[in-house]
């Protein structure tokens, strides 16, 4: 039976770390509705974000540079458009679970002040073992021979541990290898509550 890293990890920008310290993690689509988007919030979280957003309060939300809505398109399941990738992504907390995916997102922040987060993984995925998903691949990403994905690429963590990736091969495909690691824990709520699994912090300048 595949079980997770004993680690997770997520990025803060330094902008909305007192936030997290006394709020959680937010999603992207949380952090809109409380701001001053009124009615024009499902239509932002449902759109490309090329630059990143200072929001009215000082909080920060990350572009979306790699995820195109072209090249987007050419990778999803059928019945899915690029709003829809981008509305699930932005109703989701990320971590990553593989320390060199870890370095190569911090060299991709740019000059942006960052909290690095360490967490606890199998606890935090316990605690929030309904919404708790774990995925192949980075899917925040569409370049560079983007693989194919859809709703069955976010598995539910107690059916990975249980099956695998059965779920996340398409039809006539070979299903990955058990020992294929995964690469992103996928919340799909916001995580009030997370700094009670926090294990380390790293302020990078």
């Amino acid at each position: 039976m595949p079980s997770l890293p004993a680690e997770a990890f997520h990025f803060v920008d330094q902008a909305n770390w007192a936030s997290v310290q006394a709020q959680g993690l937010c999603s992207t689509d949380e952090l809109l509705r409380r701001s001053a988007f009124g009615h024009e919030v499902e239509a932002v979280v449902r759109a490309h974000r090329p630059l990143g957003v200072t929001l009215p309060d000082g909080r920060y939300i990350r572009d979306q540079r790699p995820m195109p809505p072209q090249a987007l398109a050419r990778c999803l399941d059928p019945g899915l458009t690029p709003a829809d990738w981008y509305a699930l992504l932005n109703g989701c907390v990320f971590f990553w679970l593989d320390p060199e995916r870890v370095q190569r997102h911090r060299a991709a922040l740019g000059n942006r002040p960052q909290v690095l987060l360490t967490f606890d993984a199998r606890a935090l995925a316990a605690a929030h073992e309904a919404v708790a998903h774990v995925t192949p691949f980075n899917i925040g990403s569409a370049v560079r021979k983007a693989a194919s994905r859809g709703l069955r690429t976010l598995v539910p963590v107690a059916q990975w541990q249980a099956r695998g990736w059965t779920s996340e091969a398409l039809p006539r495909q070979p299903v990955r290898a058990a020992s294929h690691r995964p690469a992103e824990l996928v919340l799909r709520a916001a995580v009030p509550d997370a700094m009670r699994f926090v294990i380390a912090t790293e302020t990078i300048d």
